[in-house]
């Protein structure tokens, strides 16, 4: 298991975890600090602990947006489906017209 020293805000968190999520860990890592950096150029000097939480809240409100934005994605691609599955139901539906037609003129 690897330690991996994540900086938020200047103090130093030693985070655990397998040897194959140390890059991973740095990243977001880099992230929280990102967003604590940011949200401390809003709201100034904060105690860490509330800093932490803030930023919690902000990437969770982040993710919900993210949750809510796929969700209406996936029902726009869910109705985009079912009006594809209509309009080839119809393709077909036209196309055993044209062979009816086309068997008609031919007994003609």
């Amino acid at each position: 298991m690897a330690v991996v020293p994540v900086s938020v805000n200047g103090r130093v968190y030693e985070i655990g975890c397998d040897d194959s999520q140390v890059a991973r860990i740095q990243k977001l890592g880099q992230a929280v600090d990102e967003k604590a950096q940011a949200l401390l150029q809003q709201v100034g000097t904060v105690p860490d602990a509330r800093l932490l939480v803030m930023v919690g809240l902000m990437l969770t409100d982040e993710l919900n947006d993210v949750r809510s934005q796929l969700q209406a994605t996936g029902s726009d691609l869910s109705a985009a489906a079912e009006g594809d599955a209509r309009m080839a139901a119809g393709i077909d539906a036209l196309a055993g017209r044209i062979e009816s037609i086309a068997d008609r003129l031919e007994r003609s």
